[in-house]
């Protein structure tokens, strides 16, 4: 799988909560990531513009600007950008030990049964790899 571009910034959480719009209904604009996003918390209008304006010149999201109404869409996919946090999670706070990072995320927080047969199923197919 091709890693995401290391120049890339982390997301902050509003642009994450942005990314999250982008990811699960595709191209937007403005006001469809605003109404998504609207509730009691949600930022205003003027708001979602700008972290689109910011995460645009990031490159976070690209800007199609072809049509009167710009749509922006998720320049990496949820994985990697997951993948690219991870990585930097990974690096900062455990030293690159990605079994100290596994043990404290699974220690901090009860994991599923599901959530558990996967990670058996994901160690099963690292370990047929590593033969």
């Amino acid at each position: 799988m091709k890693r995401p571009n290391p120049q890339l910034p982390r997301p902050t959480q509003g642009e994450l909560e942005i990314l999250h719009v982008l990811w699960e209904h595709g191209s937007c604009s403005v006001r469809e990531v605003h109404e998504v996003l609207a509730s009691d918390r949600a930022p205003g209008y003027t708001t979602v513009l700008k972290l689109l304006q910011i995460m645009t010149e990031k490159g976070l999201v690209t800007r199609d600007d072809r049509q009167r109404t710009h749509l922006y869409v998720a320049r990496l996919t949820r994985e990697q950008t997951q993948r690219q946090m991870v990585d930097d999670l990974l690096e900062r706070a455990f030293g690159g030990s990605a079994s100290r990072l596994v043990l404290q995320a699974l220690a901090a927080r009860k994991a599923s049964a599901e959530e558990i047969a996967e990670i058996r199923d994901l160690l099963d197919r690292l370990e047929g790899g590593a033969r």
